[in-house]
């Protein structure tokens, strides 16, 4: 069978991946066309755009870009069309794939979502376009089920992928990992400013405000895959590394982490790091934010899983420099990490077994089958 999919981020490339792993182990004929990444790329089929073109963030932004991101639903619309596949494929990103799935629907084929938009936070008014023209929702948080449940559409919550991707981590040779990257013999401290520019011109300083009162620590960037390794080099001083493409194994040998929020919040804690939840928007971007998500007490999935504040989160004028500090001296205190790391398990386990990636495409192709 064909697949078109579409994924709009980092974490989309992931996830996509190795639902298309998974697809070709029952699908033996599978093709696929999609915009994603290079983690797509490696399973196989054409890319019709990468992520990387599609990455806009904040309000302001995407007004700004406005021309590009409507050429780029014209083109994905046609190029559908063109292919003519047996089902579309949309990995979260719902300002962009919710107006392709309309148009899908419309000219019969048929359409999966897997990892839901969170229109549990904002924009609940979603839920209406979802049931219309969605013919199947895999959702990857348990609180999801319950939440559509309450506007009468049935979805099936299939686990997180991320306890896939973690699980299937190969063994690190930690000793070997530091001479690779030049990193010296002392505890680490990782930085995950984000994948996007307009993110990292915002968090990085930020974080690294704070190096020169740790030194008995390493201060380590996790450079993002989208981003030229160069433009990091603007905000550093001679005292820190960036380990570009190697997130995870990066994190896997970190004492704590100071973490943007996002997907990058939920993989630290799987990982069983300390960290420190950190955002930082324009003025204009926060404020609209603000005033449009409901009902949600916590922007970090961490503590949004669990309801309740495992981790601390830092946002807007709260992430300063002394808050920073007091914050990371805490997690690195052997008993609050202790604490922390109990959480975390009780954290993998609301998440459900793993095998996220395998239980969708035993659905999808069920469905497609049917």
């Amino acid at each position: 069978m064909r697949y078109y999919i579409i994924a709009g981020e980092a974490s989309g490339d992931l996830h996509a991946s190795n639902l298309m792993k998974e697809i070709k182990k029952i699908d033996s004929q599978a093709e696929f066309r999609f915009w994603g990444g290079d983690l797509m790329q490696h399973e196989g089929g054409h890319m019709v755009k990468h992520y990387q073109e599609l990455a806009f963030m904040g309000f302001s932004e995407v007004v700004s870009n406005l021309g590009t991101i409507l050429g780029n639903i014209k083109y994905c619309k046609q190029d559908i069309k063109t292919y003519k596949p047996d089902c579309v494929i949309f990995i979260d990103y719902p300002g962009f794939n919710l107006r392709i799935c309309k148009y899908v629907k419309k000219i019969g084929i048929k359409t999966f979502y897997y990892i839901s938009p969170q229109v549990w936070a904002w924009k609940s008014g979603r839920v209406k376009t979802i049931k219309k023209y969605v013919d199947k929702m895999f959702v990857i948080l348990p609180f999801e089920k319950d939440f559509y449940s309450k506007y009468k559409y049935n979805v099936d919550f299939v686990g997180h992928p991320l306890l896939d991707a973690l699980n299937s981590l190969p063994e690190l040779n930690e000793k070997i990992f530091r001479e690779k990257n030049n990193l010296s013999d002392k505890p680490l401290i990782a930085l995950l400013p984000g994948s996007r520019k307009q993110e990292i011109k915002k968090m990085l300083s930020e974080m690294l405000s704070i190096e020169k009162d740790f030194p008995d620590y390493e201060f380590v960037i996790a450079g993002a895959p989208s981003i030229d390794i160069q433009f990091y080099q603007q905000f550093l001083n001679s005292h820190v590394k960036i380990v570009s493409n190697q997130t995870y194994n990066l994190l896997r040998i970190s004492k704590a982490a100071l973490v943007t929020s996002g997907t990058a919040t939920l993989e630290t804690a799987l990982l069983n790091v300390p960290e420190v939840v950190c955002y930082k928007g324009s003025r204009v971007s926060y404020e609209i934010a603000r005033r449009l998500i409901k009902h949600i007490r916590y922007i970090s999935l961490v503590n949004l899983i669990m309801d309740s504040l495992v981790v601390t989160e830092l946002i807007q004028n709260d992430l300063n420099y002394k808050n920073l500090k007091s914050e990371l001296n805490k997690i690195l205190e052997e008993k609050n990490e202790q604490k922390l790391k109990i959480k975390y398990k009780e954290l993998r386990h609301k998440l459900g077994d793993s095998g996220a990636s395998e239980k969708t495409a035993q659905l999808i192709i069920k469905l497609l089958n049917n």
